[in-house]
């Protein structure tokens, strides 16, 4: 229960740092103007509100009485002098009094405060108000007598202003904070990203440009770390390309010798053996070159992956492949060593199989390059052993001699330095089924 419920929780918080740390960065900032627009609301502002509504209510009934006490004339215009001293705009209806469909805005401080005052003060059932019929007065009517006061007062007469300008000057540095933490975030954050963009280039093999570390202290010591472990695969591998050189150059010139040497000897059934035994080293030899050599010297280049596996197709014209590749699918990668992955893969196929369906799609930002055969297949248990270096089985598709067990390794080396994955499962033809993914 705890952990689907720890993991709902970590499900809702963002995956990516920089919107992880903006949550840290924002949310106490926002939390804080919350609890102080909350507290400021409740402890001054509807106070604030509640003290002017009860002294406005407290001169009506002021009005109402001295209108009411016979000691004042009543055409000394009494509503003149609260009109002019008090800001209250009163005259009295003889008509019956209506009370009219009250709109009632429970949401509303400046409806509360006059409902529960002038309920208290004035009587309910006696009192109808309207706040939003005029822009900056409240209508208020009252009944008194045979008729009824119509009052018109200024909103300001029972709220605060202020409120507006608090709302302002709490909202403006809030906003302006978040914008400068987004700012600082962005500049934190693009360190990771530019060298986890660096790591991503470089374990696909391409030539990055030298890697120039930035950032916080932390983040420049791992950036010159991995521009460290960069230097020394680069330096291996180009030591390992040095040395492959020096071992064809060695290996091919006896090679050579022994077959001109095979052209005098007249036992001619000996000559074919040892010419036979020769071409056999030689494949050896150019598939251990090809397995061991580095993927790192040809540029990426943006090619149609569809228009390479039609091409690799017309060139075996062979009627028993067929195909069906969806048209204009753009990839970004070393268009040699694909090609080279599809030649390993079709000939392999062509070795054990009669028929060969290849199949190309596109889904989402990713493509699938299947070919199914109809051969003998390889067993479950050994999909995984079959691209490991120089492995062979003793069955069904490791029974040629002439082969030394790198071709499925050599396609999943290329697969996978593009950012791909390569798999084998069971193929609908009844062989063999290799089934390629690539990031467009």
């Amino acid at each position: 229960m705890f952990y689907g419920l720890n993991k709902f929780i970590k499900s809702l918080f963002p995956r990516r740092l920089f919107y992880r740390a903006l949550l840290i960065v924002a949310v106490p900032i926002i939390a804080l103007q919350l609890l102080i627009t909350i507290v400021f609301f409740d402890s001054l502002w509807i106070k604030t509100n509640k003290g002017m509504t009860r002294a406005l209510v407290g001169e009506i009934k002021t009005f109402i009485a001295a209108y009411d006490n016979e000691k004042y004339n009543k055409n000394n215009n009494l509503s003149g002098l609260f009109s002019i001293y008090l800001d209250l705009n009163v005259d009295y209806r003889e008509d019956e009094f209506i009370i009219k469909e009250q709109n009632n805005r429970w949401f509303s401080p400046i409806d509360r405060n006059l409902r529960r005052e002038l309920k208290d003060n004035i009587g309910s059932g006696n009192y109808w108000f309207n706040t939003v019929a005029y822009k900056e007065l409240i209508h208020i009517n009252i009944r008194h007598d045979t008729g009824y006061f119509e009052l018109f007062i200024p909103k300001d007469r029972v709220t605060s202003t202020s409120a507006r300008v608090f709302a302002l000057w709490i909202t403006l540095p809030a906003l302006l904070l978040i914008a400068i933490s987004i700012i600082f975030l962005k500049n934190q954050t693009r360190p990771i990203v530019n060298l986890a963009k660096a790591a991503e280039r470089f374990g696909r093999g391409e030539n990055i440009d030298e890697y120039r570390p930035s950032g916080a202290l932390e983040i420049r010591k791992a950036g010159l770390e991995f521009d460290k472990m960069r230097k020394r695969i680069m330096r291996h591998l180009n030591q390992r390309s040095e040395m492959l050189s020096g071992i064809s150059h060695d290996l091919r010139t006896p090679l050579t010798r022994l077959k001109l040497q095979l052209a005098f000897i007249k036992d001619n059934d000996l000559s074919k053996k040892m010419s036979l035994d020769i071409d056999e080293m030689e494949k050896m030899l150019n598939e251990y070159l090809q397995f061991t050599s580095s993927n790192y010297q040809e540029k990426n280049e943006t090619f149609d992956i569809s228009e390479l596996i039609n091409d690799t197709i017309i060139k075996y014209d062979n009627d028993y492949i067929s195909k069906t590749l969806v048209p204009r699918i753009y990839i970004n990668g070393r268009k040699n060593l694909i090609e080279r992955t599809l030649n390993n893969l079709i000939n392999n196929a062509l070795k054990y199989a009669e028929k060969i369906d290849l199949h190309l799609s596109k889904k989402n930002n990713n493509i699938l390059i299947t070919i199914d055969d109809d051969g003998p297949g390889i067993p479950e248990n050994e999909y995984e052993n079959v691209f490991k270096p120089f492995y062979k089985i003793d069955k069904s598709r490791g029974a040629s001699k002439s082969s030394v067990g790198l071709g499925l390794s050599i396609a999943s080396d290329i697969i996978q330095s593009h950012g791909g994955n390569i798999l084998l499962e069971k193929s609908p033809l009844n062989g063999l089924r290799v089934k390629i993914f690539l990031p467009l």
